[in-house]
């Protein structure tokens, strides 16, 4: 989807597809790994938790701005945790580079320890670079960019037809994707052009999300 990298998949659906492989991974590793029981507990718990919510708010009868807004606090839960039992468990031996690949992540990989919740806010510009593509360039509108609770920025997009409702907050956005970069790249799918692409972003420090900054839209040539 996008040339924009981070280890959690950019959709939900991939988010929930990696968290169902650790729990079938990690039910085999409780002893060898030293995970207690309670944290494959939490993540299924967790993970059962955002596939519901993500049911209820992706169906046409039930979508509210409620359901919505569960929906995101639900999968950032499981962010959260997820983010919590790799730097706990996952960045130690005894695991191998053959353990990280059969949980989705890369060798040798590594998370920096949180240095608190980013307060700053960031807004988007869009250009056109080529076929399918938008260029995004984000700059600070409040707070510090040298603070260290900022890190990066979540990108938030949806791409809706004309035909479509589009987004009424930030909140109705549905695929995200995290960069440390202030200028990048989202690609969409080839049946996306002529689509409106609405974007919004968020100052991220390891799944702590700073407030929103304002939605844009334009063309998806």
């Amino acid at each position: 989807m996008s040339k924009i990298t981070d280890w959690l998949p950019h959709s939900r659906a991939g988010h929930l597809v990696m968290a169902k492989e650790w729990m079938a991974v990690l039910g085999g590793k409780i002893s060898t790994w030293n995970i207690p029981s309670d944290v494959i507990s939490d993540i299924n718990a967790l993970t059962q938790a955002a596939e519901s919510a993500m049911g209820t708010a992706q169906t046409e009868s039930t979508r509210t701005p409620v359901t919505t807004a569960r929906c995101r606090a639900a999968f950032e839960a499981l962010t959260i945790k997820m983010r919590d039992v790799k730097r706990r468990y996952f960045l130690e031996p005894p695991l191998t580079d053959a353990d990280l690949i059969s949980l989705g992540l890369k060798p040798h990989d590594s998370t920096h320890t949180p240095s608190g919740t980013p307060s700053a806010q960031a807004a988007v510009e869009t250009f056109l670079t080529g076929r399918h593509e938008l260029g995004i360039k984000l700059h600070y509108i409040s707070g510090d960019p040298d603070d260290s609770a900022n890190k990066g920025f979540r990108v938030w997009y949806s791409a809706i037809a004309h035909n479509e409702t589009p987004p009424e907050s930030p909140d109705d956005l549905r695929q995200s994707v995290f960069t440390k970069r202030r200028k990048d790249i989202i690609t969409f799918n080839f049946d996306d052009s002529a689509k409106t692409a609405y974007i919004a972003v968020q100052i991220e420090n390891d799944g702590k999300k700073g407030p929103w900054g304002p939605m844009e839209s334009a063309v998806i040539p």
